[in-house]
Order: structure tokens, then C-alpha cells, then sequence
């Protein structure tokens, strides 16, 4: 590494499937806040990509592995491409949250495609990866695990809230961070929305057009994932087992769905943000309006937006963080946060 400044490649896919988010960012290791995007860039997956991610939750063992690798290839593909077409140099690592697959902690298990080792042999770089598989040993949740991202480097705000496939909140309580997985947002939008050929709710106006489904919003905000006090985590199979037969039991309108389902989000957010003064707000739902508009009206805080580029890429400037802390072994998982046994430093690094 660098002496002062270290030079990190971030990658992150969420499980709503918008694409690969990728930055190049520049650490100041002496003051990691002191931090630059040099590049950035979200790249879309194929129809092929999409479908195998989605259905990559019923496939065997031998069939994940094929997957790991295949992805891996594919990871390695988008990130020498965007090295030769922004002309980066002298990168120190990559760091690689892979993709979801399968995220079921409290049965001790979680699995993230994109094997580091593979990435790391075809692009020749050191590659960080598989952060979640620890803490999940060590009896945690292994997520949400940017609130650590959110304890050093933004610091200022009261509480930092992702609207991304889930919902997730990290805020400082006493002398630890916490932070828990909220409820489902754009994985369920973008499932209802795409039943008519869009990719997801532009700035949240089909849900605008329609009503509250009284009884379905009741039976939502009843699941028991919401009166569980955290550590708390959610994934796909819970959306698929629970959300959606919850939802298609009544034979909605998308524009009821829709309204009904923000209304959900908002609802469980404001719930959540209950003490809290400043949140800062990113993920692809700050670009849902209307869905903004009701967590405003519902919530007492005051809503931070920062810039475009922290909006949709926090995440992957995170992980390439969660790296840097993890390639000098420093502590990049909070048992405060995810219920582990203790505090440790997470992530698989592959030498080429």
C-alpha cells in the first residue's frame, strides 16, 4: 500500500437487481473521511444475468458453484473494462461484496457469488471478498454491515438511512453503533411494477394513482420481523415466502399494490427513526418521490440528501472501505450491530 492514501476498486450488487454498482475511490488513511470518487459507474445486467440471479436461490449446491465461478467471471469482465476506460492505475486491491444468493443467518448460513479467488486470478489484482460468511460463524446476522462505513465516514449525521432492495438504519445508541434491516422497499416495488413492463416506479407515480388497501397494510405492518428488537436481517426468502403471497392473496391493482406497499415503507421507517434528529438518505428509493414525500410526512426528522454520487454508490464506497479496515486487519464488523460473539475483521483476501 501507500503510505498516506491507499487506491480502492468497490463492487456492489443489491438484490433488487438495478446492476453492478462500481467506484474507484481514494482513501486518506490518515483521515478516512478525507475520502475521493475518482469513478464511478452503475452497469446494467443482461436479462440472462438478471434471471440467473433471481433464480439463483433454487439451485443446488454443484449448481451454486458453477454460479460462483460464472459470476466471478463476469465481475472480473466489468471490472477490467471499467479499469482500461477510465484509465486506472495503480489500484491497491479490489473489494467485492459479490451478490446475494442465499441469506438465512439464523439457520447459519449466507452466501454471497462472485469468488474472490477467481476474480483475483484473471484481473491479477488482491481481492477482498466473502465479508458476511464470518460473522454468520461467529453467530451474527452478517448484516447490515455498512454502519460501520456510516461510524467513520459520516459521522455527522444522527442516523443514516439506505433505501435500497431492503431498508436498512444505522445510528449510534450510547456508546455502540446499531443498525437493523428495516423492512423490504424496492425488491417488492420493482417485483409489482415490472408486471408492467418497467423497470421500476419512476418517481413513485403509479403508487401516487393509487389507494391503501386497509387490510393488506394491517397484515404487513403485523409480521412478526417487526417486533423483533435487533439484531435483525431480512432476505429474499423472506420476501418470497412471506411478502409477496401476503400481497397477491388479495388480487390488487399494481397501483393499489404499489400505494399500499410504500405506504408500508413508510410506516415501519418513520417507526424506526422514532428519536432520531438528521438522517441521512441513499439508495435508489431516494429517487422515489413519493415514497419520500410519505416518510417525511409520517417521520419528525430531518431528511439529508447528499449528492448523486453518494446517493447511488455509498455502498460499494463502503465495501471498498470495509476492505481497506479488513487488508490492515482492523475491526470491520460491529457485534453491536449484527449479534456476533464479538468484534472482528471479516472478508476473504485472494493474493493472484
Amino acid at each position: 500500500m501507500h503510505s498516506e492514501f491507499v487506491k480502492i476498486i468497490g463492487l456492489m450488487s443489491g438484490t433488487s437487481l438495478d446492476g453492478l454498482d462500481i467506484v474507484c475511490v481514494k482513501f486518506d488513511k490518515k483521515d478516512v473521511k478525507n475520502f475521493k470518487i475518482m469513478h464511478s459507474e452503475t452497469i446494467e445486467y443482461s436479462v440472462d444475468w438478471v434471471a440467473k440471479l433471481r433464480e439463483g436461490i433454487h439451485k443446488n449446491s454443484q449448481e451454486l458453484r458453477v454460479l460462483d465461478a460464472e459470476y466471478a467471471e463476469l465481475l472480473s469482465e466489468k471490472i477490467s473494462n471499467f479499469i482500461t476506460r477510465y484509465g486506472i492505475s495503480e489500484i491497491d486491491f479490489i473489494a467485492s461484496h459479490g451478490h446475494t444468493i442465499l441469506h438465512a443467518p439464523n439457520e447459519g448460513y449466507t452466501l454471497q457469488i462472485g469468488s474472490g479467488e477467481v476474480i483475483s486470478k484473471i484481473t491479477g489484482q488482491k481481492v477482498i471478498s466473502d465479508f458476511r460468511t464470518q460473522d454468520v460463524l461467529f453467530g451474527g446476522q452478517g448484516a447490515p454491515l455498512v454502519p460501520v462505513g456510516d461510524a467513520f465516514l459520516f459521522c455527522q449525521y444522527d442516523a443514516c438511512l439506505n433505501l435500497g432492495g431492503f431498508a436498512n438504519v444505522s445510528y449510534k445508541k450510547g456508546a455502540k453503533r446499531i443498525a437493523f434491516d428495516i423492512c423490504p422497499v424496492n425488491i417488492v416495488l420493482n417485483h409489482y411494477i415490472g408486471k408492467e413492463g418497467f423497470k421500476y416506479d419512476d418517481k413513485g407515480e403509479m403508487a401516487s394513482l393509487g389507494e391503501v388497501h386497509k387490510e393488506l397494510l394491517n397484515g404487513l405492518n403485523e409480521f412478526e420481523f417487526y417486533h423483533k428488537e435487533h439484531p435483525k436481517s431480512l432476505g429474499l426468502e423472506w420476501v418470497q415466502e412471506r411478502v409477496f403471497p401476503a400481497i397477491d392473496s388479495y388480487g390488487l391493482s399494481t397501483q393499489d399494490v404499489l400505494r399500499t406497499f410504500v405506504e408500508h415503507i413508510a410506516i415501519q421507517i418513520a417507526n424506526s427513526l422514532s428519536g432520531q434528529k438528521e438522517v441521512l438518505v441513499t439508495g435508489g428509493g431516494v429517487f422515489n418521490l413519493f415514497l419520500m414525500k410519505r416518510i417525511s410526512f409520517l417521520s419528525s426528522v430531518k431528511i439529508t440528501i447528499p449528492s448523486d454520487e453518494i446517493v447511488n454508490y455509498k455502498e460499494a464506497l463502503i465495501f471498498a472501505f470495509l476492505g481497506l479496515l479488513r487488508s490492515d486487519n482492523q475491526v470491520n464488523c460491529l457485534s453491536s450491530v449484527t449479534g456476533a460473539c464479538k468484534d472482528h475483521s471479516s472478508g476473504r483476501i485472494s493474493i493472484p
